[in-house]
């Protein structure tokens, strides 16, 4: 025999409230067993154990979280709350609910580092699915190899994709091996295409920025919460 409870329960009576606002409570991350915070209201806890509400609990619902991360070059990137960038300028209580059914959007060039985005926010979803022919994307791209004649002029014009016209991209030299493109919506191996055929070999590549939202100070293989005022 045992005198533990499910943590929902306990908070419940603990506070008198309905056990649908302890589990809100609860998974909204309010609540501590002995000083660490569980987000489980199926959590076992027995009559000894101290449960406490935090004093500004609130019962309204939690936003869907979107996650920006800093996906290394040929790596898999684990998104936990471990690899959170110390100094997130959001202010966003990280939460065990915005690790699950993330999707992400805007896939990397192949080979690609740089900023992901994944994200449960629907609003967010349709913004970068519906406006992904509009959102201008940049990349940083190191190349080896010689620029043949009015190659930059070609690399501008950009190229044709499933019989449309090509859409004018915007490339630019950073210094003597880095180009800098902006365009939308790349296809995927589009950037290495276009190098390839203008006399150039890809060695890396990153992506900067999305819309308006560039990667910024995010290490590689971590990640920050986008806050609530900024918009792609």
């Amino acid at each position: 025999m045992t005198d533990s409870v499910r943590l929902a329960k306990r908070l419940a009576a603990l506070h008198a409230c309905s056990r649908r606002a302890a589990e809100l409570y609860i998974t909204g991350g309010w609540v501590s067993v002995d000083g660490h915070v569980v987000e489980e209201p199926q959590f076992m806890v027995e009559a000894a154990q101290q449960v406490e509400l935090h004093p500004d609990a609130t019962l309204t619902p939690l936003p869907p979280a979107t996650l920006l991360l800093h996906h290394p070059a040929d790596a898999d990137a684990a998104i936990r709350a471990e690899t959170r960038m110390a100094d997130d300028p959001s202010g966003i209580r990280t939460l065990k609910q915005h690790f699950v059914k993330l999707t992400q959007y805007l896939p990397l060039q192949a080979g690609a580092s740089g900023l992901t985005v994944y994200t449960q926010d629907w609003k967010v979803a349709r913004k970068l699915g519906d406006d992904a022919a509009t959102l201008e994307q940049e990349y940083v791209v190191e190349v080896t190899g010689e620029l043949v004649e009015d190659g930059m002029k070609r690399l501008n014009q950009g190229e044709a994709t499933h019989g449309k016209p090509p859409t004018t991209i915007k490339v630019s030299w950073q210094n003597e091996t880095r180009l800098r493109f902006a365009l939308k919506n790349p296809q995927p191996g589009q950037i290495a295409r276009l190098c390839l055929s203008v006399g150039l070999q890809v060695v890396s590549m990153k992506r900067l920025r999305i819309g308006r939202l560039a990667m910024g100070k995010i290490p590689p293989g971590q990640w920050r919460y986008l806050a609530g005022y900024e918009r792609f």
